[in-house]
């Protein structure tokens, strides 16, 4: 894509749509990088432009220091998102992308930019919510290696081969400890539009958590859920994939968009 280097090195776009009406920004989970939404532009209207979010220290930025403070890298994406505010744009997050997507959106708000139209949340609590959860990230690597089973974001085959584990892991550590420290602070809420996507057999969260997503905006809500655990977007990722075009198209559709 073209544009500056540090803007190249945050940004993936699959494609350089100059007929999009809507550009949807996307947010990886723990560990995870912008290849993970590869596969999804097969999937999305001509009239959308994805454009996966690179987090440093993964894929193309392995070498550079993890992101340990997530009130600084919210503050870093306002820039490199900026130049791409052109046409309207849409937030998507999974789990931890979740959060970081809805805290990009208040960034925005605080700083007097132009914020999204609609923002995503998939897999993520609603961020005013105490995690019921205990910490993960400082546990020995018996113990998270478990945790990251339980919830099936990693693999076996993964998790059972240590050249990799000892890349991941550090990656993993710092993803978590970065959600465990957020502190929520009470704002108004967003005035975009909010979707909620999640599994219905999450053990990490609730249908329930997922609702109370709707007090985060003074827009419409809705709630979408789907067969699998945390990580149904990868095992249920057709239906998901469609409810995610139709709720864009929704979007595309509407008279406030430019044509």
């Amino acid at each position: 894509m073209s544009g500056s280097p540090k803007v190249s090195r945050w940004l993936a776009r699959t494609t350089a749509n100059r007929s999009a009406r809507l550009r949807l920004f996307c947010f990886p989970y723990a560990g995870a990088g912008a290849s993970v939404f590869n596969s999804w532009v097969d999937h999305l209207s001509l009239e959308v432009e994805l454009c996966a979010v690179q987090l440093p220290g993964r894929e193309s930025r392995y070498s550079e220091p993890f992101c340990v403070d997530l009130a600084l890298l919210v503050q870093s994406l306002i820039p490199v998102l900026q130049p791409f505010t052109d046409i309207p744009f849409a937030f998507f997050g999974h789990s931890m992308g979740g959060l970081i997507s809805f805290e990009l959106a208040r960034e925005c708000r605080r700083q007097h930019q132009q914020g999204p139209v609609h923002l995503i949340v998939s897999g993520c609590r609603a961020p005013q919510l105490p995690d019921p959860h205990p910490p993960i990230s400082g546990e020995l690597d018996p113990a998270f290696i478990a945790y990251l089973l339980k919830y099936g974001g990693t693999t076996e085959t993964v998790l059972e081969n240590n050249e990799l584990m000892e890349v991941l892991l550090p990656l993993l550590r710092a993803d978590f400890a970065m959600c465990e420290a957020y502190s929520y602070s009470r704002e108004e809420p967003l005035n975009c539009s909010v979707s909620a996507f999640g599994g219905k057999e999450d053990r990490r969260v609730s249908v329930e958590e997922l609702s109370a997503w709707q007090f985060q905006t003074s827009g419409s809500f809705e709630l979408h859920t789907f067969p699998g655990q945390h990580f149904y977007i990868h095992y249920s990722q057709l239906p998901f994939l469609n409810a995610l075009s139709r709720d864009l198209a929704k979007l595309t559709e509407a008279s406030t968009l430019p044509r």
